[in-house]
């Protein structure tokens, strides 16, 4: 409690301890019986009044500088007695006591820019609004904002910087608070030692943001040529991993996972040595036979007037040895190299003539029997006669017939045998043309 102040005695009704005006101090008057919250707030600055254009003029600060001022005046009505006392002494003292009980000393750092200020808010959220600090969802603030505030208090704002990262491959984007790669990696725990970061660690992340690419190191396992090796790697694909190893893959080595791959942490991959050859095989293709009727050749009677002719496919298979082991040929490729060409066949649909003329009586069946043993499609041991009568090809071709005699039905072989007669006799059978006569 205040001590009562000592004065001369006044006259009653007189405005102040010494006399009839009021108390003055700087050029403020306070009235006589006046309570705190009717005159200008001590230490609150000129024209901090408590009504509604004192909060109008001074935006949130000055509504809660107004609240304070309003709890003041609502203190025990023992305490407003002995205010009017109190403040002469105050007064007289040096006009400080008030102002030391409301101000602060604290330090602010706002994203590594550190000041001390002097002030009168409450807490954190309200020394930040007097000084214009606007806070986003990805910014942080220590202590919170709620929090009470007191002299000697470091207060610290740190701004979110977005970053987009590309960690191992996986690209995303995240917020950190940290102003340099490395104290954001740290921020993020992602594990820097001996990672391959695609810029400097003390490159400042700006409020804008940055890209950061970073590999982290890795342990793989490599069987190779019946061993194991193992490496520490920070490579972004298998391929690169096996240039840390010092492995060499020749000719058409390969491993049991893609080369363009990612390696990851603990993976076993296993070095193949290929070597192979190429086989070729040939396949012959089949030709069809295409037949056509033809009313100039005699029932029965079939001639070939186009050859067919087979066609040829060519595949290269791959023969692969694997670590030592043949593997299943592979056919890698299949070509046709020629195309089959269809078989034409003429067949004869002309009816057969009953007779010849001068021949009809002889013995044929004796002639037959004599020269093939009675079969149409006997064939000498040279190939060069056939059928019934023994023809040669050309002189059945002279007489009419088509491709081979022993081809023919024996109706028209006889035929042909008769006209053969009637133009040479039985000198074309030396030996059995005796038996045309029995």
């Amino acid at each position: 409690m205040l001590p009562e102040p000592v004065c001369p005695d006044e006259p009653a009704g007189v405005s102040g301890p010494y006399g009839h005006q009021p108390y003055v101090r700087g050029g403020l008057a306070a009235e006589p019986g006046a309570g705190i919250g009717a005159g200008p707030a001590i230490g609150a600055g000129a024209g901090a009044g408590t009504g509604p254009l004192a909060a109008r003029g001074g935006g949130r600060a000055a509504v809660r500088r107004a609240a304070r001022v309003r709890r003041a005046s609502e203190r025990p009505e023992v305490f407003r007695k002995l205010l009017p006392q109190a403040l002469v002494v105050a007064f007289l003292a040096g006009g400080t006591s008030a102002f030391v009980a409301y101000d602060k000393s604290v330090e602010l750092d706002v994203d590594g820019r550190s000041r001390t200020l002097h002030t009168f808010a409450d807490d954190v959220e309200e020394l930040l609004e007097d000084e214009g600090v606007e806070l986003g969802s990805h910014d942080t603030v220590l202590p919170a904002r709620g929090a009470p505030l007191s002299d000697g208090d470091e207060i610290a704002v740190r701004y979110g910087r977005p970053l987009l990262l590309t960690l191992d491959g996986h690209r995303r984007q995240v917020w950190t608070t940290a102003d340099t790669v490395g104290g954001a990696l740290r921020e993020l725990g992602v594990r820097a030692e001996g990672a391959r970061i695609s810029t400097s660690r003390s490159a400042p992340i700006g409020r804008t943001g940055r890209e950061v690419e970073v590999w982290t190191e890795r342990t793989l396992t490599f069987l190779v040529d019946g061993r194991e090796q193992r490496v520490r790697t920070n490579a972004a694909t298998v391929s690169g991993a096996l240039e840390d190893a010092g492995i060499v893959l020749r000719d058409e080595d390969t491993t049991s996972v893609p080369l363009g791959g990612f390696p990851r942490d603990g993976q076993t991959v296993t070095v193949m040595r290929i070597t192979g050859t190429e086989k070729v095989h040939e396949e012959r293709l089949p030709f069809v036979t295409v037949r056509r009727e033809d009313p100039r050749l005699l029932e029965g009677t079939e001639v070939v007037s186009r050859q067919g002719r087979p066609g040829l496919r060519r595949d290269i298979y791959e023969l692969r040895t694997v670590n030592g082991v043949r593997q299943k040929p592979r056919r890698t490729s299949s070509e046709v190299v020629r195309t089959p060409r269809a078989q034409v066949v003429r067949v004869g649909t002309k009816e057969l003539p009953d007779s010849v003329e001068g021949a009809d009586g002889l013995n044929w069946r004796a002639l037959a029997e004599c020269e093939s043993g009675g079969r149409p499609d006997a064939v000498d041991s040279s190939g060069t006669y056939g059928g019934l009568y023994q023809f040669d090809t050309g002189t059945w071709r002279r007489l009419g017939g088509s491709g081979r005699p022993q081809n023919a039905p024996a109706e028209e072989q006889t035929m042909r045998a008769k006209k053969l007669y009637m133009d040479r006799g039985a000198s074309p059978w030396p030996v059995c043309g005796r038996k045309l006569s029995r």
